[in-house]
């Protein structure tokens, strides 16, 4: 499946974003923030999920547990790669791209050292959230009153530390002057938080 690699030089860890239902790499704000993170020295992928086919079926855009698979294949691909090799890995995941990146990061073997959701539905991770390891931040528009309650609901589920940041005024989509900025500012802050700790074993 196709993807954008980028790692800057030194940089300080990869973020991989899942992108959510009816999206795909090319997503205007995903790449905004993949962006902002590229110049805080942050590497990025973004790939799709799912081939143009398969997309055509819209329960396997919904199939957390197919998501993450594929997301499982692209961290292992990352890994291997020799700019990106021992750098330590985090998810940032939008819509139901955040419930697959929770459902990987669950994973017993799979070391990921942050998550990020952006207007993501992590509750439909389920029972895996219990099993997350990694540092989790939900970010969420003021103005998307379901998708906040969501959000608490999964972060009582959440056994690792975690943390809801409210986005004032912002909506769904964070297309609201200034929205996805602060997203971008909240994302990159919270991976270069956790991104200082020990390399990952080459």
């Amino acid at each position: 499946m196709s993807g954008d690699l980028i790692v800057p030089d030194a940089a300080q860890g990869m973020v991989v974003f899942v992108h959510g239902s009816g999206s795909s790499r090319h997503s205007p704000r995903n790449r905004y923030v993949a962006g902002a993170l590229n110049e805080a020295g942050l590497g990025t992928l973004l790939f799709d999920l799912l081939t143009p086919e398969e997309e055509a079926d819209r329960a396997n855009v919904f199939d957390i547990a197919l998501l993450a698979e594929r997301l499982l294949e692209r961290t292992a691909w990352v890994r291997e790669q020799p700019a990106s090799k021992g750098l330590p890995i985090g998810y940032f995941g939008a819509s139901t791209g955040a419930a697959a990146a929770l459902w990987a990061a669950a994973e017993p073997d799979n070391a990921i050292a942050a998550v990020v959701s952006r207007g993501g539905r992590p509750d439909l991770a389920g029972d895996r959230l219990a099993a997350v390891r990694a540092p989790t931040l939900l970010v969420v528009g003021g103005r998307d009153p379901v998708v906040v309650g969501l959000n608490e609901e999964a972060r009582r589920r959440l056994r690792a530390e975690s943390r809801i940041t409210v986005v004032p005024g912002a909506t769904h989509l964070f297309e609201e002057p200034g929205a996805l900025e602060a997203v971008a500012g909240h994302a990159r802050d919270w991976f270069t938080t956790y991104f200082s700790g020990p390399r990952e074993p080459m």
